[in-house]
This record gives structure tokens, sequence and C-alpha cells, in this order.
């Protein structure tokens, strides 16, 4: 395994704060990465307090494995996808807990290993698999889906303007072999606009990786099974890093904080439902501007956060 960039967490404080990690408390980690939330989560949680991490990527198990072994057995790390955290949670009797943080997105060593195609700025296959146990890479979608499906998925989960024009640079250029291939394609389809530090083909990267992963129908999987974790007066803590993926978590919030979810207009109530979370911070936490000079990575961060309550 290629020596790791250093990840730093992002808005760490506002997640220590957000999940009112205190001693003996047990939390869940479904985007362990690097653990560097994980690790201060610990140290906030100790003495006492334990840890279970997942990841789908298993580099970024290990390097948790390695960075966190000073705390024993207080800490369990698994490689698995977050949207099966119940079943991993109650296989292991972690349940309830007191803390589920999500941090969505690439990390920094996934976008400096050069064999996992997720960088435009490394030549690479165009692979952008989170683990190898998934069947289908980018160089499935880039060189064998029709130039219609191209066009849909790269506006639906790159919310790319140009994604028709894209799509047909891409299908005209086949076989695309590389993600130096895949970047030029794109930036001689649409060129670069002006005064911007985006490369053009970040949207088109974005909307590759999020379809071979699987990613948006994971989240909407994993949010109600991590609610269905917490006890009550725990703490749900979502960082995400781009609209989709805000948009999930904020409407899964705002659904679960209210006691009724008919159709707007209904005069009687029918849906049954009740409240089962409230908001923990008003609207949604941004990086500070010293935290994005420090850290570019956590410049389009989105942090929301809400507590386990009695329905």
């Amino acid at each position: 395994m290629e020596a790791p960039a250093r990840h730093e967490p992002v808005m760490l404080q506002e997640v220590l704060a957000a999940l009112a990690v205190r001693p003996g408390g047990r939390y869940l980690d479904c985007t362990v990465d690097g653990a560097g939330h994980a690790e201060a989560i610990l140290d906030a949680a100790s003495p006492g307090g334990s840890l279970l991490g997942l990841d789908a990527d298993p580099e970024a198990t290990e390097m948790a494995r390695h960075r966190l072994a000073r705390f024993g057995g207080d800490v369990d790390i698994v490689n698995a996808n977050f949207r099966d955290i119940d079943e991993v949670a109650r296989d292991r009797d972690f349940a309830p807990v007191n803390g589920v943080l999500f941090d969505l997105g690439l990390s920094s060593h996934q976008l400096a290993a050069a064999a996992r195609g997720f960088s435009f700025r490394l030549e690479s296959p165009l692979d952008m698999r989170f683990g190898p146990d998934q069947e289908t890479t980018a160089s499935y979608w880039v060189n064998d889906a029709t130039e219609e499906e191209l066009a849909d998925l790269i506006w639906r989960f790159g919310e790319e303007r140009e994604s028709r024009r894209i799509a047909r640079a891409i299908v005209r250029r086949r076989p695309l072999v590389t993600t130096t291939d895949l970047a030029k394609a794109v930036e001689q389809a649409v060129g670069r606009r002006p005064g911007s530090q985006t490369h053009p083909a970040t949207k088109t990267f974005q909307a590759l990786r999020i379809v071979v992963n699987q990613e948006l129908a994971s989240l909407v999987d994993a949010l109600p099974r991590a609610h269905g974790l917490l006890g009550f007066g725990s703490r749900l803590v979502v960082i995400s890093y781009h609209s989709l993926e805000d948009r999930i978590v904020k409407q899964y919030i705002a659904r679960e904080s209210r006691d009724c979810i008919c159709p707007p207009g209904q005069p009687v109530c029918t849906c049954g439902h009740k409240a089962s979370l409230k908001p923990v911070t008003r609207g949604v936490l941004m990086p500070s501007e010293a935290e994005v000079a420090a850290n570019p990575r956590s410049r389009s961060a989105k942090l929301r956060a809400a507590e386990r309550i009695a329905s």
C-alpha cells in the first residue's frame, strides 16, 4: 500500500461539539477513513469510551486500525459500507449509541493514490471504486454506457449544465483508458471558464464516482438505520460536500423533526408519524475561513446535526 497522504479531519471541533462527546460514551464513525475524527472522539470519550468505525475502503480501515491501536479494545474497525451500519452494530452488540458521525466524500489519501482513479490530476485507470469487491468501475460507464445514459448521469449526479456536450465528446473519443484521457476529453469539449479555479472535469468525475459507488442510495439507506441506533438524547452528525448529499440530509432531518408528514393541505392527519429528531444546529454549519485556508478540502463542507428525542 502506498504511503498515505495526511488526512486532516474537517470541522473537528464543530464535530465534537455537535456530537456532545462525553467520557464513557459509545460512538459510531460511519466513514472512519484516516481516523482523524475517530481519534479525537476516543480521546474526548476517555476514560471508558468506545468507538465502532466503518469504511468501505479496505486501505482506509487498515490505516485507521494502525492509527487507533493505542485505544486497544475500546475501538473496533470494520471494512463495510455504511448502508449496513445497523447489522454491523447489532452483530457486535454496539447499540444503542451516544452519537453517529458521517463524513461524506473523498479523503486526501484516496485523491493521492495514483491507482484509484479518483483524481484528474494523476494518470491512472478509470476505476473510482471505494472497494475492490465492487464489480463496476468508472471505465464501464465511460466506455460502454450509451451517450444518453452518460449525459443523464453527468447531469443528475454532477449537476453539470454541459452534460450532453461532454457525453458526446466522450463517446466520440472512445476508448478512454485513463483519468487524464477523460479529463482532456471534458476540457476540450467545454473549455475552462474564465477566472475559474475549478477544473472543467470536476463535476463529471463527481458524477462517475457517485454512480460507481452508489453513494446517494447508500446515504438514503444509512440515515434511518443510523437513526435507529441512537439512544434518547444522542446525536446524529453529517458532513456533506455537495448539494446532492446535503439535500438528502436536510430533508431527512426535516422529515423526522415533524409530527405530521401528510401532504400539504390535507385537513386531517392520517400518517401517524411522530417527531423523533430535533435539529441542534441553526441551519447548516460551515468551516471557518482559517480552516479553509489551512485545509482547502474543507471549503465545500456543510455540517448538520440532530438529537434523538422520545416520539
